[in-house]
């Protein structure tokens, strides 16, 4: 019987045919998948420009903004208005009258004989929703212009706090061994950077928890207004709020000297923390 003999031409000839269809109908099967390293130099794109408008937005605030802050804010300290020697002329009139004694007991009297004979409870409800017997009291003037031109300023500082500590992140390089002073350098002023941003955001709580208590000490006074102790409570909570508006423009100012000193002593640390990058010699 005669044996069929291929040969070694035709047989690798057929082997690599065949392979190559088996890898045409994989790589027809199988969806296209993006290179990362395609990607990433347009996805790099916006980023660093971000960054660039970043580094020139700080360079600004350095080189001009954080010294005229300073100086603004250094000349609103020696305003007449936050230099108050005589802290009673503060004082914010209560429309809160004081009772006759003899005029209260009759009228506790009535409302007593009243409430027996009224019944109602709807009626009980509404009468103690019922506001005190004096007007209207209003905010203490002094205090209240003085709040105007520092929250302002709070919100300005913490913005541009935000601003710089953004661009110090940015500024930190690449996770490696060895000569990580200057990275030591960036997480000391993060550390402090971070420490002032929550003093100053501490402030609109201050101011807030101002006007709260100020509320209830009012509201203490007019249910009594025999008490002299509650309208005295009113006037130390302004004085106190006054001292504190003092307080908060001067830790304004300084964060702003702060910033300014420790960045600029510090700069090319901040912005090169490794120094200048040098190829090595083989």
């Amino acid at each position: 019987m005669a044996t069929l003999r291929v040969q070694p031409e035709a047989q690798a000839k057929v082997s690599t045919e065949g392979s190559r269809k088996g890898l045409s109908g994989r790589r027809g099967s199988e969806k296209p998948r993006a290179s990362p390293t395609l990607l990433q130099p347009l996805t790099r794109v916006e980023v660093d420009v971000f960054r660039e408008d970043l580094c020139t937005k700080t360079e600004n605030l350095l080189g001009s903004y954080f010294p005229k802050k300073i100086s603004e804010l250094d000349a609103f300290l020696k305003e007449p208005a936050l230099n108050e020697a005589n802290l009673s002329n503060l004082k914010a009139p209560l429309d809160i009258p004081v009772p006759d004694p003899v005029k209260e007991k009759e009228k506790e009297e009535r409302k007593k004989q009243q409430e027996k004979e009224d019944k109602d409870e709807k009626k009980k409800g509404e009468d103690e929703d019922k506001g005190p017997p004096c007007g209207p009291v209003n905010c203490n003037e002094k205090i209240v212009v003085l709040l105007q031109r520092l929250k302002p300023e709070i919100k300005d500082v913490i913005e541009q706090l935000n601003l710089v500590t953004t661009w110090l992140q940015l500024q930190i390089p690449r996770i490696e061994d060895g000569n990580n002073f200057g990275v030591a350098v960036q997480e000391k002023v993060f550390e402090l950077m971070t420490t002032l941003q929550t003093k100053l955001e501490g402030f609109h709580t201050q101011i807030s928890k101002y006007f709260s208590e100020r509320g209830d000490a009012v509201t203490k006074a007019a249910k009594q207004p025999h008490v002299g102790d509650y309208r005295q409570l009113v006037h130390e909570l302004d004085e106190a709020e006054y001292r504190d508006i003092r307080l908060m423009i001067m830790e304004i100012r300084n964060a702003y000297a702060v910033l300014y000193d420790i960045i600029l002593k510090n700069f090319e640390k901040l912005k090169k923390p490794r120094g200048e990058t040098k190829g090595m010699i083989y």
